[in-house]
């Protein structure tokens, strides 16, 4: 890391570091603040310390977290160490315990686990790896099998779909998936379907976002172009087996033709999509939906939202991007510009990864 790079970056967290999370916007006795710890350059390395305290005491979180920026790729340690570190050469798998790099033929692939020892390899493969809810799969390279597999790389089940998949979920050993011809599908920990539904209510149906709550007992979705909805469904009946159905709908106005964000956060108490204009969240207390302007088009959003504060990142104009605070339920209270052509986002508990560039930034967000 230069150091105009490495300057422009402590800039960036020296700016964090002043700025207060609540800002008057209720009465509370302490206000929240994001407590710069450290500046990892991914072309050296190195970390550089930037509150003298090391690790904090009270953080919780995975020992390393798995990163992609820009053609660089690896895992980073909470001290901002990178045990892996490398250059993107071909296609790329990576998870919080897995990675691999492939071709698009059918050729052996290599998995490693995140130390870099290889796990397994599963041989003349056709199809892409994916991991979700600390399991392994396969997607078939016309995205319509998906191939459920064990911890050495051996096909546990295997399930086919009538058209190509657009958005996956996994969660309390459940595999959500939402398709092309706008089909959402349920298969359980033998890869049986137990769940389908069809949305329908557009010109063209298609799923374009899916999300799973952690019990397994609510499914959100975003469908359809021209109209576009959001949906929750909620299981009821059997606490297991039980069918799902629709508790809220909402239609979106100009919708997206593309994948979009979607997910739970805060404990399952709300769900947070990308819709034009902004993010909406919907509370599932209330049972109200309400939407957060934002100027630019989300690139990444921290999906945990744990502690009262979410955070996204947006983009707009090319290299210039924002990382932007919300104290939920709904409140703007952070902003803070920077530029770079790809971004990189992660939250753990109190801890927020950022990256940007070839620099990757952590902050624990504390109490004063």
């Amino acid at each position: 890391m230069d150091k105009k790079g490495q300057k422009y970056w402590i800039s960036i967290c020296t700016a964090l570091f002043v700025v207060y999370i609540f800002a008057a916007a209720r009465p509370v006795p302490q206000e929240t603040i994001m407590v710069p710890q450290w500046l990892s350059s991914l072309e050296s390395g190195y970390p550089v310390s930037l509150n003298g305290e090391g690790e904090s005491a009270g953080s919780a979180g995975p020992s390393l977290i798995p990163f992609r920026l820009g053609n660089r790729f690896g895992y980073a340690d909470r001290e901002g160490l990178l045990p892996v570190n490398r250059i993107k050469t071909r296609n790329l798998f990576l998870s919080p315990s897995y990675w691999a790099e492939y071709g698009g033929t059918p050729e052996d692939i290599e998995v490693l686990k995140n130390s870099g020892e290889t796990a397994f390899v599963i041989e003349k493969s056709r199809a892409y790896p994916l991991f979700l809810d600390g399991r392994l799969y396969l997607i078939g390279k016309d995205m319509d099998t998906l191939t459920a597999l064990d911890g050495e790389g051996t096909p546990r089940w295997s399930y086919d779909f009538a058209a190509p998949l657009t958005c996956i979920d996994g969660a309390a050993g459940f595999t959500l998936t939402g398709s092309l011809d706008g089909v959402v599908e349920i298969l359980d920990q033998e890869g049986k379907r137990f769940f389908f539904f069809e949305p329908g209510g557009s010109r063209l149906s298609a799923i374009l976002g899916c999300s799973l709550s952690r019990d397994g007992n609510r499914l959100a979705v975003i469908c359809g172009i021209d109209d576009q909805r959001f949906l929750l469904l909620e299981r009821y009946g059997d606490p297991v087996r039980g069918e799902f159905r629709v508790i809220y709908h909402e239609f979106l106005d100009d919708g997206f033709r593309r994948p979009v964000h979607i997910s739970f956060i805060d404990g399952d108490s709300r769900v947070a999509f990308e819709r034009q204009g902004g993010l909406g969240l919907y509370d599932l207390q209330s049972r109200t939906s309400r939407t957060i302007p934002l100027d630019g088009s989300i690139s990444a959003m921290d999906g945990e939202g744990s502690g009262g504060i979410f955070f996204v990142v947006l983009s707009r104009d090319g290299t210039q991007k924002e990382l932007v605070g919300i104290d939920l339920p709904g409140t703007v209270v952070l902003k803070a510009p920077f530029r770079s052509d790809d971004v990189f986002l992660h939250r753990a508990g109190s801890r927020v990864y950022l990256g940007g560039g070839t620099v990757l930034a952590a902050f624990e967000l504390g109490k004063r």
